[in-house]
């Protein structure tokens, strides 16, 4: 059973090799903080992340459930 998410709740996602726009995320970002805003898709299950931190820019990004711990 996959435990679902709620907004809100406070994550640790793995952003590596991730594209956003014209920002790549290297291998090193792998435990970026974030809030989860809401859910955007049920499969596969993502979730759109409000960072605590932005890079060159970007501060929320679109997460495959995959790529997220729970804090």
């Amino acid at each position: 059973m996959v435990r679902m998410l709620r907004d809100g709740q406070q994550v640790r996602v793995n952003l590596a090799g991730m594209r956003v726009g014209s920002v790549v995320f290297h291998a090193a970002v792998t435990d970026a903080v974030g809030t989860i805003v809401r859910q955007i898709s049920e499969d596969p299950p993502t979730y759109l992340v409000k960072l605590l931190f932005s890079f060159r820019g970007v501060d929320e990004v679109e997460v495959p459930q995959g790529r997220i711990v729970a804090k």
